[in-house]
């Protein structure tokens, strides 16, 4: 390990440009959950286990048009908690190597942290759109959605559109989602794609992002194609292909730690 961490600072070292790549992974030092299995799905949420609901049934718009309080009771429990916690340790260290983001994460943990540029391929749990939709609008959701622990059903009242005045739902890209509003996130990918072509000598940090939803893993491995400088944290999942690559078995607060203490 201690080879591959000395190859691993020597690529973000000498990197023309850094692009992190982070699936949900990245977010459990923090505290968050990364939903993995249905049975880790339901250590996080134990009452959606009494209930018998995964995360993929959940995650399904059709919701928010047939019980409101259940689809804003998910959504609105990892509101609250996203908005309460605070990013480790290792959000700093990318942020001071001046470091892209590329990410598959809702939870806004890079702009806590204070990242100007950050890419979201699924969307973001603190923008609203309307549920129509009636327009490509997408907001700022400032709305503070109350929910009952034992039942996990959203009480009071919910977010609206300000246009049609019907109920609003995050900004989010859910399965079989065929209303999302793609407007924000398509403009910062628009940005990361004029960046990558402006900075062909990339070195790619991928961490957390596993194979079971494998979005984030095959973009890292697009933007490494041409220079293999991927470096991939990983405590789960870490090989690389044909070792175009260097793989770091490790969770990311740690494995970032390792590398800041190296490079300096």
């Amino acid at each position: 390990m201690t080879e591959a961490l000395d190859r691993a600072a020597d690529l973000v070292r000498d990197a023309d440009a850094l692009l992190v790549c982070a699936g949900a992974g990245m977010g459990v030092d923090s505290g968050l959950p990364d939903f993995r299995g249905t049975s880790g799905f339901w250590r996080a949420y134990p009452p959606y286990e009494r209930l018998g609901l995964s995360f993929e049934e959940l995650a399904d718009p059709v919701h928010f048009a047939e019980d409101p309080a259940l689809a804003w009771g998910f959504y609105g429990h990892r509101l609250h908690l996203y908005r309460g916690t605070t990013p480790h340790a290792g959000f700093g260290v990318l942020r001071a190597w001046g470091a892209r983001v590329l990410t598959s994460n809702v939870d806004g943990q890079f702009q806590e942290a204070g990242f100007p540029h950050v890419a979201e391929v699924h969307g973001s749990i603190h923008h609203l759109q309307c549920t129509g939709p009636c327009t490509d609008d997408v907001w700022r959701n400032d709305h503070v959605v109350t929910v009952d622990p034992t039942t996990m059903r959203a009480t009071g009242d919910l977010p609206t559109c300000p246009r049609c005045g019907g109920l609003a739902r995050p900004n989010i890209l859910m399965f079989g989602d065929r209303s999302w509003v793609p407007t924000r996130s398509r403009r910062a990918l628009d940005e990361l794609t004029a960046w990558r072509r402006a900075h062909r000598d990339l070195t790619v940090v991928e961490i957390g992002a596993g194979t079971a939803v494998p979005t984030i893993r095959r973009q890292a491995e697009l933007a490494a194609a041409t220079t293999g400088n991927l470096i991939r944290i990983n405590p789960r999942e870490p090989e690389v292909r044909h070792g175009r690559g260097v793989s770091l078995a490790m969770g990311a607060a740690e494995a970032l730690s390792e590398l800041a203490r190296r490079i300096g």
